[in-house]
């Protein structure tokens, strides 16, 4: 069970794809949160890695190639992102990675919402319920995207790649929980940069999170990636 107390975040997993998880109506107002990182607490499936391997030309083998390279060569990056789902629902944040392990999401005023990920558990703030959830990082999909070095033949299949003027998709599935989901890596091409991910659950809803404003190579203060709920020490 990736994400305690699931029918928390059943809102989220109805608005937002399997991968980035378990989001459907009646979430206890995590419906942010568990979307954009529906990404960190979302297993995705697939049915059969030899099946899916097969369907990949040489073409694309090239291609994963040239991503997993890129991917590895992004140690830290921060980027502005919006968050919109099925349901019309937007949302606005920052977003910075420090790899290996260490991540932080900050939710756009009003809302006061946050997720950390330091190393070894993701902790998600909602502000509304003053309340934390953690998750075990080898528990979740910021696993995947947090380790380093990034190995796309380990614990995940790329299933589909697709090219566009100037732009390239690459559909990811998790190995472990089928019937879940997938993730969808969109880049720019020539030269290679991330922009946005899709995740779409097992019901086809999709979430998708666009990046701007993307910066590499960031050297962030160690405070950044330490939690600390906002009402510790507070009388309740």
């Amino acid at each position: 069970m990736l994400f305690p107390r699931r029918d928390c975040f059943a809102k989220i997993l109805r608005v937002f794809p399997l991968y980035f998880v378990v989001f459907f109506q009646h979430c206890c107002g995590m419906k942010k949160i568990s979307t954009i990182f529906a990404l960190f607490v979302l297993s995705l499936s697939i049915a059969s890695e030899a099946r899916a391997a097969k369907a990949l030309s040489a073409q694309d083998v090239q291609d994963i190639g040239r991503i997993e390279i890129y991917l590895n060569s992004i140690k830290s990056f921060s980027a502005d992102f919006m968050q919109m789902d099925d349901m019309g629902g937007i949302a606005r944040g920052v977003i910075a990675v420090s790899r290996p392990g260490k991540m932080r999401v900050n939710y756009a005023p009003p809302s006061k919402d946050f997720i950390i990920a330091d190393g070894n558990s993701l902790h998600i703030w909602n502000d509304d319920l003053q309340e934390q959830t953690n998750i075990g990082q080898e528990d979740s999909l910021a696993q995947f995207i947090l380790r380093d070095p990034v190995n796309l033949g380990e614990g995940v299949v790329v299933t589909k790649l697709e090219r566009r003027p100037a732009k390239i998709e690459m559909t990811l599935e998790q190995l472990s929980d089928p019937g879940a989901g997938s993730l969808i890596l969109v880049f720019e091409d020539n030269p290679l940069k991330l922009r946005q991910w899709r995740v779409v659950d097992a019901q086809r809803n999709t979430t998708s999170v666009s990046l701007e404003n993307l910066s590499e190579g960031i050297n962030f203060p160690e405070s950044t990636f330490i939690f600390s709920p906002p009402n510790f020490g507070k009388r309740k």
